[in-house]
């Protein structure tokens, strides 16, 4: 568990199911990722996640508000994605619900899972991945610190249509 001032990022519980549904039918959250999410396919993103944890030992945590105990969605750390540039590396993602956005949450999350990465992990660097149309995401990228790849742009091999094409960002670990 990774607490900061606002937040709890945590592992999932049964009642972020519900929450995180309704996210993957939002248009506006699902807009630069991809098509509406069934329930169920909702569930099997979640026990993916969870596999990952079980995995590895870190993972895309459920982000929860400290004042409320309110599920605002995930931010965390995983394997980069299979047949992509960062295969082998360590990627950061995050995803909150609209009513959600433009808090400052996605940064304190994303800001707290870097932390975590160079507090217990030993990787020279972590990279991130958005659709080129996803100012939000690659916008927070760059407040974080991270620098634009562009030779490691690519083709996501899992993503559809529009949302194919891919811009990839990193971040150096921090000097000591």
């Amino acid at each position: 568990m990774i607490e900061t001032e606002r937040l709890i990022l945590r592992g999932w519980k049964d009642s972020d199911l519900d929450p995180f549904a309704a996210m993957g039918q939002d248009p506006r959250v699902m807009a630069t990722l991809g098509p509406l999410m069934s329930r169920e396919e909702t569930e099997a993103a979640i026990t993916r996640i969870d596999g990952i944890r079980e995995a590895v030992g870190y993972t895309f945590w459920a982000v929860e508000r400290r004042e409320d105990g309110a599920f605002l969605g995930f931010c965390g750390v995983k394997p980069g994605a299979e047949n992509t540039p960062i295969e082998g590396e360590i990627e950061i993602g995050w995803r909150l619900a609209h009513e959600h956005w433009g808090k400052g949450y996605a940064r304190e999350a994303a800001q707290a899972s870097l932390d975590w990465v160079w507090a217990n992990l030993e990787v020279g660097s972590v990279a991130a991945i958005t659709t080129p149309g996803n100012a939000n995401s690659w916008g927070l990228m760059e407040r974080l610190g991270m620098t634009r790849a562009p030779d490691d742009d690519f083709d996501h091999p899992k993503a559809v249509g529009d949302l194919i094409p891919h811009i990839t960002y990193r971040i150096a670990r921090p000097a000591k």
